[in-house]
């Protein structure tokens, strides 16, 4: 499975054009998830080709959910590791402040010179992605995963494994 990076930093960039509150990367990540699970819904295809596993706290995508992980702790990867090349080329598009926090580290971001391309998405995929933010762009990240415990799917998938 190949991430759509492209797509991924072009909606965060649209949730900062949108003045989305309290984004930080745990918001990002459940927020993908929800945009995800509302377009397979309807079409029956995934945005941004990403896999959801069932955490104790809300869906995490395994491919930006590392790559989030790499961010956070600063950690070095070989020239030839496939993260490097998406995390470089999510760093095209926008700058990743990391803020350490008490008891976790929280990643910000941070919009540069690049503009939101809705080109990249079909209007079904518009649609789902502007609901979403429609829905839960004011909420703190804690309510949006708790709402995610309201989705059947989710809740009936066992811990660890793949919601979608």
């Amino acid at each position: 499975m190949k991430i759509d990076i492209t797509k991924i930093a072009n909606v965060i960039l649209y949730m900062l054009e949108k003045d989305v509150k309290h984004l930080n990367d745990r918001k990002v990540a459940i927020l993908l998830f929800l945009m995800d699970f509302e377009n397979q819904k309807k079409t029956g295809e995934k945005i941004f080709n990403e896999e959801y596993i069932k955490d104790k706290r809300n869906p995490e995508p395994v491919v930006i959910g590392e790559i989030f992980e790499i961010i956070a702790n600063s950690e070095d990867l070989d020239e030839e590791d496939e993260r490097l090349y998406i995390i470089q080329e999510l760093l095209d598009y926008l700058d990743i402040e990391v803020l350490t926090k008490d008891k976790f580290i929280e990643l910000k971001f941070i919009k540069m010179e690049e503009e939101f391309d809705k080109s990249l998405f079909s209007r079904k995929e518009l649609n789902s992605i502007e609901a979403i933010i429609e829905k839960y762009g004011e909420d703190t990240a804690r309510k949006v995963a708790n709402a995610t415990f309201k989705i059947q799917k989710v809740r009936d998938t066992a811990l660890n494994e793949i919601i979608i």
